[in-house]
Protein backbone atom coordinates (compact mmCIF):
# COMPACT_ATOMS: atom_id res chain seq x y z
CA UNK A 1 0.00 0.00 0.00
CA UNK A 2 1.66 3.47 -0.97
CA UNK A 3 1.32 7.00 0.68
CA UNK A 4 0.21 9.77 -1.77
CA UNK A 5 3.82 11.12 -2.46
CA UNK A 6 4.57 7.46 -3.06
CA UNK A 7 1.86 7.40 -5.57
CA UNK A 8 3.11 10.49 -7.32
CA UNK A 9 6.51 8.85 -7.41
CA UNK A 10 5.33 5.59 -8.94
CA UNK A 11 2.13 7.02 -11.46
CA UNK A 12 3.22 7.67 -15.01
CA UNK A 13 3.83 11.36 -15.62
CA UNK A 14 0.81 11.63 -18.01
CA UNK A 15 -1.51 10.54 -14.93
CA UNK A 16 -0.01 13.08 -12.64
CA UNK A 17 -0.27 15.58 -15.55
CA UNK A 18 -4.25 14.77 -15.81
CA UNK A 19 -4.70 15.11 -12.32
CA UNK A 20 -2.73 18.49 -12.03
CA UNK A 21 -4.70 19.96 -15.62
CA UNK A 22 -7.99 18.59 -13.62
CA UNK A 23 -7.54 20.12 -10.46
CA UNK A 24 -6.50 23.81 -12.40
CA UNK A 25 -9.49 23.78 -14.37
CA UNK A 26 -11.81 22.48 -11.81
CA UNK A 27 -11.12 23.25 -8.25
CA UNK A 28 -8.66 26.31 -8.31
CA UNK A 29 -8.70 26.43 -4.03
CA UNK A 30 -6.88 22.93 -4.36
CA UNK A 31 -4.90 24.10 -7.31
CA UNK A 32 -3.45 27.05 -5.41
CA UNK A 33 -3.06 25.24 -2.45
CA UNK A 34 -0.70 22.82 -4.37
CA UNK A 35 0.98 25.38 -5.94
CA UNK A 36 1.71 26.88 -2.43
CA UNK A 37 2.80 23.96 -1.13
CA UNK A 38 5.38 22.91 -3.79
CA UNK A 39 6.73 26.56 -3.80
CA UNK A 40 7.59 26.31 -0.56
CA UNK A 41 9.27 23.12 -0.43
CA UNK A 42 11.00 24.59 -3.33
CA UNK A 43 11.88 28.00 -1.36
CA UNK A 44 10.50 29.98 -4.07
CA UNK A 45 7.23 32.60 -4.71
CA UNK A 46 3.95 30.54 -6.14
CA UNK A 47 3.93 33.31 -8.60
CA UNK A 48 7.92 32.15 -9.90
CA UNK A 49 5.86 28.84 -10.92
CA UNK A 50 2.43 30.25 -12.10
CA UNK A 51 4.51 31.95 -14.69
CA UNK A 52 6.21 28.85 -15.67
CA UNK A 53 4.70 27.17 -19.07
CA UNK A 54 1.48 24.83 -17.47
CA UNK A 55 3.29 21.67 -18.84
CA UNK A 56 6.69 22.53 -17.19
CA UNK A 57 5.22 23.75 -13.92
CA UNK A 58 3.12 20.20 -13.98
CA UNK A 59 6.52 17.78 -14.42
CA UNK A 60 7.91 20.15 -11.79
CA UNK A 61 4.83 19.98 -9.21
CA UNK A 62 4.67 16.05 -9.81
CA UNK A 63 7.98 15.38 -8.86
CA UNK A 64 7.60 17.58 -5.88
CA UNK A 65 4.44 16.09 -4.62
CA UNK A 66 6.29 12.52 -4.52
CA UNK A 67 8.71 14.31 -1.45
CA UNK A 68 7.41 12.84 1.70
CA UNK A 69 7.38 16.83 2.87
CA UNK A 70 4.24 16.84 0.81
CA UNK A 71 2.52 14.00 1.68
CA UNK A 72 -0.46 16.28 2.78
CA UNK A 73 -0.41 18.41 -0.08
CA UNK A 74 -0.16 15.32 -2.59
CA UNK A 75 -2.92 13.43 -0.56
CA UNK A 76 -5.58 16.64 -0.55
CA UNK A 77 -5.05 16.79 -3.95
CA UNK A 78 -6.25 13.03 -4.76
CA UNK A 79 -9.21 13.39 -2.40
CA UNK A 80 -10.23 16.28 -4.99
CA UNK A 81 -9.17 14.56 -7.98
CA UNK A 82 -10.64 11.56 -6.74
CA UNK A 83 -14.38 13.09 -5.14
CA UNK A 84 -14.52 15.23 -8.13
CA UNK A 85 -13.49 13.43 -11.46
CA UNK A 86 -13.46 9.41 -10.40
CA UNK A 87 -16.96 9.84 -8.38
CA UNK A 88 -18.24 7.01 -10.60
CA UNK A 89 -15.84 4.85 -9.72
CA UNK A 90 -16.20 5.15 -6.57
CA UNK A 91 -19.60 4.52 -6.47
CA UNK A 92 -19.06 1.41 -8.86
CA UNK A 93 -16.52 0.39 -6.10
CA UNK A 94 -18.62 0.28 -2.93
CA UNK A 95 -21.96 -0.61 -5.12
CA UNK A 96 -20.45 -3.92 -6.15
CA UNK A 97 -18.96 -4.60 -2.44
CA UNK A 98 -23.11 -3.75 -1.63
CA UNK A 99 -21.64 -0.92 0.97
CA UNK A 100 -24.14 1.86 1.36
CA UNK A 101 -22.89 4.92 0.15
CA UNK A 102 -24.18 8.53 -1.25
CA UNK A 103 -22.35 9.70 -3.75
CA UNK A 104 -19.29 7.60 -3.13
CA UNK A 105 -19.46 8.91 0.29
CA UNK A 106 -19.58 6.37 3.24
CA UNK A 107 -20.41 6.73 6.86
CA UNK A 108 -18.79 3.64 8.01
CA UNK A 109 -16.84 1.41 6.40
CA UNK A 110 -17.01 -2.42 7.76
CA UNK A 111 -13.96 -3.86 9.22
CA UNK A 112 -13.37 -6.39 6.63
CA UNK A 113 -14.51 -7.36 3.55
CA UNK A 114 -15.21 -11.13 1.77
CA UNK A 115 -12.36 -12.04 -0.89
CA UNK A 116 -14.32 -13.23 -3.94
CA UNK A 117 -16.83 -10.16 -3.49
CA UNK A 118 -13.35 -7.58 -3.34
CA UNK A 119 -12.11 -9.32 -6.46
CA UNK A 120 -15.28 -9.18 -8.37
CA UNK A 121 -15.61 -5.60 -7.28
CA UNK A 122 -12.09 -5.11 -8.75
CA UNK A 123 -12.45 -6.83 -11.97
CA UNK A 124 -15.32 -4.51 -12.50
CA UNK A 125 -13.48 -1.49 -12.09
CA UNK A 126 -10.87 -2.52 -14.57
CA UNK A 127 -13.51 -3.44 -16.79
CA UNK A 128 -14.13 -0.21 -16.96
CA UNK A 129 -11.55 2.18 -16.14
CA UNK A 130 -8.36 2.69 -16.53
CA UNK A 131 -5.78 0.38 -14.75
CA UNK A 132 -3.44 2.95 -13.25
CA UNK A 133 -6.54 4.69 -12.25
CA UNK A 134 -8.05 2.02 -10.66
CA UNK A 135 -4.88 1.25 -8.80
CA UNK A 136 -4.38 5.00 -7.32
CA UNK A 137 -8.02 5.22 -6.12
CA UNK A 138 -7.61 1.45 -4.30
CA UNK A 139 -4.39 2.36 -2.38
CA UNK A 140 -6.03 5.90 -1.97
CA UNK A 141 -9.00 4.37 -0.46
CA UNK A 142 -7.15 1.59 1.52
CA UNK A 143 -5.04 4.67 3.26
CA UNK A 144 -7.50 7.74 3.64
CA UNK A 145 -10.25 5.62 4.64
CA UNK A 146 -8.50 4.18 7.46
CA UNK A 147 -10.28 0.83 5.89
CA UNK A 148 -7.03 -1.56 6.32
CA UNK A 149 -8.57 -4.75 4.67
CA UNK A 150 -5.82 -6.66 4.62
CA UNK A 151 -7.41 -8.63 1.34
CA UNK A 152 -6.87 -5.41 -0.73
CA UNK A 153 -3.26 -4.82 0.56
CA UNK A 154 -2.44 -8.08 -0.82
CA UNK A 155 -4.50 -7.53 -4.27
CA UNK A 156 -2.43 -4.10 -4.69
CA UNK A 157 0.44 -5.94 -3.74
CA UNK A 158 0.31 -8.80 -6.01
CA UNK A 159 -2.32 -8.37 -8.99
CA UNK A 160 0.17 -7.26 -11.93
CA UNK A 161 -2.72 -4.98 -13.08
CA UNK A 162 -3.02 -3.00 -10.18
CA UNK A 163 1.15 -2.36 -10.42
CA UNK A 164 2.09 1.29 -10.88
CA UNK A 165 4.62 1.87 -13.44
CA UNK A 166 3.26 -1.02 -15.56
CA UNK A 167 1.02 0.98 -17.51
CA UNK A 168 2.99 3.96 -18.00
Amino acid sequence: MLTSHELFGFMSPALANDILNFTHESDKTTYKATVTSVADLRKVRPVFLERQPRTQRHAMMAASLSRPALETAAGGLLRAWLVKQQRPMLVEFLNALEIKNEEGVVEDLPKEVDDAKLKSAIDVLLAKHPPETVAVYLNCFNDMNMAGWANLKTMLESDPRLQLGAHA
